[in-house]
């Protein structure tokens, strides 16, 4: 198996260098169909994410993949200089599979169990798709790696927890209200952090979003990413009654958010449960709100703990994980293995069809008196003798192809039954392309080599 692996990720090269790689999916569908034309590839994928650039490529026998596919990423980048070249990795065989079961699984990401590289590597999978850069053997693997991926999901709840102060202060938002959906929300602030909630929340299906901040622009820009709404920030007392969730991430650098304020917040939602995240430090909430009656107040330290279970949750569940990859793994190399020893089999068979049809033309003169069902008869008894001949030869190539020697054993079979070389005692002159030469069909009769199929039927209108 050919299979190669070459590419860079957060594990190996800086932000700045990955960027170079940034394609959105018209240049990706073009570079899939430029790798789909490198010499010797004979199905190929590429992924490109802000974390990851790779090419995982299956090579026809006898082509060396690593600088091929390096070559090929480096003419892609933008920029690329040789010297980028040292971030690069290259894996073969079993531990391309591996790494692609492993990233499929989300146990290579950055934030281990982040359920967007799944989704990330399906877009990719379309495109080489669409670029017929994928159809065979490694079509097999990209599609089973998406069902470890549910499988490793579903059985390790790996993704389940959160590992970030946004995601974690969204996930308790759902833990307290169920869905977010038809529930209003406040971004109190425009920077990274409250981008990054605004994100976790619209995932998580909120649909009414209001920001405000100090520099209103700001608000604005963030409000239209998610479709969102935005107010002035002086409209803050007012419109917060209206607020089941509020997330305040802003850089003031006194409270902005008083108990008395939340009082009279409260009075107005009459008493309605308010939820509030201060995920800003210094704090942009009065600690003392949590106080009042109905008003759940969590702060960044709060959620720090969260985090920090998590994480450790997660780990324990990635050793979980990691073992259904090398259970699969072993899993799909057995069935490649089968697959590479599927053409000796096919040949096996067809030696031994040859053989048996070969004998019975020469014995025809001694047949020629048998009546139709007799020859029926001496038909099933031969094919008989050669499918238990071939039953053993054939259960032991299918059991010893996932051998690690297992091209070895194929190829002393090969051997032992003389596959590749003419039958005994059959003219064995051959033309260069392997078909009987002119003289040999002179002096068997043949105008062309029959197939065994049709080799067959020819014999039994013979004899009849």
């Amino acid at each position: 198996m050919n299979l190669w692996t070459v590419g860079l990720s957060h594990r190996t090269a800086p932000v700045e260098l990955r960027e170079k790689f940034a394609l959105d999916s018209r240049a990706l569908l073009e570079a899939c169909r430029r790798l789909g034309r490198v010499p010797g590839v004979a199905e190929g994928l590429l992924v490109s994410t802000c974390n990851r650039v790779e090419v995982m490529a299956l090579l026809e026998d006898g082509h060396e993949g690593r600088d091929a596919l390096l070559r090929f990423l480096l003419a892609e980048g933008a920029g690329c200089l040789p010297r980028d070249e040292e971030h690069f990795y290259a894996l073969h065989g079993r531990d391309s599979v591996r790494h692609l079961f492993r990233v499929a699984a989300s146990l290579d990401s950055m934030v281990v169990g982040e359920p967007q590289i799944l989704g990330q590597l399906k877009a990719a999978y379309a495109v080489a798709r669409e670029a017929h850069s994928l159809h065979g053997m490694l079509d097999l693997m990209v599609t089973r790696a998406f069902r470890i991926a549910k499988r490793v999901r579903f059985e390790t709840g790996i993704g389940e927890s959160a590992v970030s102060i946004s995601f974690a202060a969204v996930e308790l938002a759902r833990r307290i209200f169920g869905s977010l959906k038809g529930k209003h929300v406040l971004i109190l602030g425009a920077g990274k952090m409250s981008e990054l909630a605004a994100r976790h929340l619209h995932r998580a299906g909120a649909e009414n979003i209001y920001v405000t901040n100090r520099t209103h622009e700001r608000a604005v820009e963030l409000a239209s990413i998610f479709r969102g709404q935005s107010f002035p920030h002086e409209d803050l007392p007012k419109r917060l009654a209206e607020m089941d969730i509020v997330i305040t991430s802003s850089g003031a650098s006194q409270h902005i958010i008083t108990r008395d304020m939340m009082r009279s917040v409260m009075e107005t939602r009459r008493h309605r449960p308010a939820f509030l995240i201060d995920i800003a430090v210094p704090r942009n909430v009065e600690p003392s709100v949590h106080q009042l009656d109905q008003v759940f107040l969590y702060d960044i330290d709060d959620l720090q703990k969260v985090v920090e279970e998590n994480v450790k949750g997660r780990a324990a569940k990635a050793d979980e994980a990691e073992e259904i990859v090398r259970l699969e793994v072993e899993k799909m190399l057995q069935r490649l293995k089968g697959r590479e020893a599927a053409p000796a089999i096919v040949e096996l068979q067809e030696q031994l069809e040859r053989i048996r049809i070969a004998e019975i033309g020469r014995a025809r003169r001694k047949l020629a008196t048998l009546s139709p069902e007799q020859t029926e008869a001496v038909d099933a008894l031969t094919r008989g003798i050669v499918n238990k001949i071939a039953h053993g030869p054939i259960s032991e190539l299918r059991r010893l192809s996932a051998d690690p020697d297992g091209a070895d054993i194929v190829e002393i079979l090969r051997r032992a039954f003389r596959i590749d070389s003419a039958p005994p005692d059959e003219p064995a002159d051959k033309s260069p392309d392997g078909s009987p030469s002119e003289s040999a069909r002179e002096l068997t009769g043949e105008t062309s080599e029959p197939s065994p199929t049709e080799a067959v039927a020819a014999e039994r209108e013979r004899i009849r």
